[in-house]
């Protein structure tokens, strides 16, 4: 006879309710009007983030799990899948801003269907098929705080882009003032044979692309103790960073010359100096804080100008795990990796719709490690293995330095 959860229903349920809840606490400061709009293909307005992580709930965990279920609005299924081939047909990803209807009252009332359903299933699930259950509610839990990221990073770039600048939310009245900031250490790492990944099988939530744990072999290194400043940003392009094609590579200077980056993408120059637009508006440069918006190519260049290198994402990985003397790991800013993302030694995707979350990226991008600043708490981990084309800028990424040692 299958023991029944118990304890872990309610603990459940409780992360439920606090994770859609944040998602509403951080689409509030955002206007009705801010909500629907798509400022770029890439980016996608905050009333769909908050529709699609219902949606997902509703499709993957409701619909197979819940007998009784019934579903809010069928022509949701076409609006609001993102990019599941196996789940139907879908609205153009860059057209999602042209979704002026349902109206964010509608989604709001969405998400309150959902959420009722869903806590009745966790609440009365039987024991047998509670296992599978909490795994694909826990799997709906993490891709919703994915989103809650990407509703910050969306919203910017959208605020970005109109011509006052308006904040997402106003700076404290006494923001605290920031320390000085020391020289970046190097921590040596003495490399061999270490063990990647997460294990599948492990009491811990991760995703099937952190899988299966698998052993790696390092050469000695060394690494920085914390992020690349803006400070430290701030004299590579003052130097002529951006004007010397020696340190670019060859995709990266192209986008130099053609889309006229003179500097990360909020940076905003001024009479008196440097400025830079975040989530508290336009700000004078911050030079201990972490440089943020950094494309991999970028980043790429600040390291050859540096003298430096990008870490692999296993040295990260395991830099880490082992050296206590790193700093800025988890939440300031994601940190670009020189690896390209692809499958570790024996990976196996989910099953079901499910298997579509990860492996099917997995050319044509860079791994990104850590947590920036937007990412949830609690949600980074050593293993996670964050992903983006080498020209992404909107992201909360930045970059740690690395060196080889001989």
């Amino acid at each position: 006879m299958t023991p029944d959860p118990g304890p872990a229903r309610d603990a459940l349920a409780q992360r439920y309710r606090r994770v859609r809840a944040h998602t509403l606490a951080l689409a509030e400061p955002l206007t009705p009007e801010d909500q629907c709009v798509q400022s770029m293909p890439d980016a996608s307005p905050s009333k769909w983030h908050q529709a699609h992580t219902s949606w997902f709930f509703e499709t993957l965990v409701l619909q197979p799990l819940a007998a009784d279920y019934r579903v809010f609005d069928p022509g949701y299924a076409y609006l609001f899948n993102s990019y599941y081939e196996a789940l139907g047909p879908r609205h153009p990803r860059p057209q999602r801003g042209l979704l002026s209807r349902p109206a964010l009252a509608e989604v709001q009332a969405y998400r309150r269907h959902v959420d009722q359903a869903l806590l009745r299933l966790l609440a009365d699930a039987p024991p047998p098929q509670w296992v599978g259950l909490a795994a694909l509610t826990e799997l709906g839990l993490q891709h919703e705080q994915q989103h809650q990221e990407l509703l910050l990073t969306d919203a910017l770039h959208l605020l970005s882009c109109h011509p006052q600048l308006p904040a997402y939310l106003p700076l404290p009245r006494q923001a605290p003032a920031t320390a000085p900031l020391p020289e970046a250490r190097w921590l040596p790492h003495p490399g061999g044979l270490v063990e990647l990944g997460a294990d599948a099988a492990g009491p811990a939530f991760a995703f099937d692309n952190e899988t299966p744990r698998h052993r790696h072999w390092l050469a000695p290194f060394e690494i920085a103790d914390r992020l690349v400043s803006q400070g430290d940003y701030a004299r590579f392009v003052d130097a002529g960073g951006y004007r010397d094609p020696a340190l670019w590579l060859s995709e990266g200077w192209s986008l130099v010359q053609t889309q006229d980056w003179r500097a990360p993408l909020y940076w905003r120059e001024g009479r008196e100096g440097w400025q830079v637009f975040g989530l508290h508006g336009l700000q004078p440069l911050d030079p201990a804080a972490p440089v943020l918006n950094l494309s991999y190519h970028e980043a790429w260049a600040y390291a050859q100008w540096a003298g430096a290198r990008l870490p692999t994402e296993a040295e990260w990985e395991r830099a880490a795990r082992d050296l206590p003397g790193m700093r800025q790991i988890y939440d300031q800013a994601w940190q670009w990796t020189r690896s390209a993302y692809g499958p570790y030694p024996g990976f196996r995707p989910l099953a079901g719709a499910a298997a579509e979350y990860n492996g099917k990226f997995m050319v044509g991008q860079m791994v990104l490690r850590g947590g920036s600043l937007a990412t949830p708490a609690g949600h980074s981990r050593a293993s996670y293995r964050n992903f983006f084309p080498a020209a992404t800028r909107w992201q909360f990424a930045g970059l740690r330095l690395a060196r080889d040692l001989v």
